[in-house]
């Protein structure tokens, strides 16, 4: 009976503790996985030294640089260039002809982290030609992520699993040719920066964000419960141009949600959809 006490006990105070973030930051993390959130949460205790989640609650309400040490461990996402590489080779083989008849080409990868895809979605346009008639827009909710997706900087040993990644995707260059090294770090080639656009956006409490031909947002709401999935599929359904398409990672679906009507699955094995034109109930507010 303790054992379980104890359980509810520590769930209380992790929604203390998220309820004491969104009213001190306005971050909202109320409607994340709470397995996921849990982890993050213990992990900053261990290299912190707390033993109680309480103590969590007082350090993130008076001190600001706790907060932001936590808010960096909410946000760490495992990813790399060309992830799931047979999804970029449907994206080229399937996608990029409907691309190609666009006067110009809006696309919005949210959830960017530090930049890891932006950067393998700007080759595979670059190497379609399609690179000079588009506008990528890159967000994340942490300034931290963006300032690193922006330098374009990684670390030179896992440039191999990359290159190795882009063969599998169908790359027809030397993967070694984006990139300049120095040391231990390879610096993405500058040409391959200018089209994109790195801006704060946040899934969670931001709104719609423009009339894109386009969205990426891949391995990221596997953090969010239900309601919260939902809620970002309305702000995606109605952010897309009729006829646009919803990319998404490899355990994510559309098909649970409320905006399942909205979409059909172009790919039976790759979770990429198309906006059809059925009605969108979601209403957000535009955001700038």
């Amino acid at each position: 009976m303790d054992y379980y006490d104890s359980e509810d006990n520590e769930n209380l105070e992790i929604m203390l503790l998220l309820e004491a973030i969104h009213a001190k930051y306005g971050y909202d993390f109320r409607n994340y996985a709470k397995a996921s959130i849990k982890r993050r949460i213990k992990h900053r205790m261990s290299i912190a030294e707390i033993d109680k989640i309480t103590e969590v609650i007082e350090r993130v309400i008076y001190d600001r640089s706790f907060f932001l040490d936590l808010l960096g461990d909410f946000s760490i996402s495992t990813t790399e260039m060309f992830r799931d590489p047979t999804f970029f080779q449907a994206f080229r083989k399937t996608i990029i002809p409907e691309l190609q008849k666009l006067q110009h080409i809006k696309i919005w990868v949210a959830g960017c982290s530090t930049g890891e895809e932006v950067y393998s979605l700007a080759i595979t346009l670059k190497e379609e030609n399609l690179y000079d008639k588009a506008t990528i827009y890159a967000t994340d909710y942490s300034e931290k992520s963006l300032r690193l997706a922006k330098e374009g900087v990684f670390d030179l040993k896992l440039l191999k699993k990359y290159a190795a990644n882009y063969l599998q995707s169908g790359g027809v260059h030397s993967f070694s040719d984006y990139f300049t090294a120095k040391e231990n770090l390879a610096a993405i080639d500058k040409s391959l920066r200018q089209n994109i656009v790195f801006s704060i956006h946040n899934l969670t409490t931001d709104g719609v964000f423009g009339e894109m031909n386009m969205i990426f947002c891949r391995n990221v709401l596997i953090y969010f419960n239900r309601d919260l999935q939902n809620r970002v599929f309305g702000l995606f359904t109605e952010s897309l141009e009729h006829g646009g398409y919803l990319c998404l990672g490899s355990k994510e679906t559309i098909r649970l949600s409320n905006f399942s009507d909205n979409y059909t699955q172009v790919l039976t094995d790759e979770k990429i959809y198309k906006r059809n034109d059925s009605p969108v109930t979601f209403s957000g507010k535009t955001s700038t």
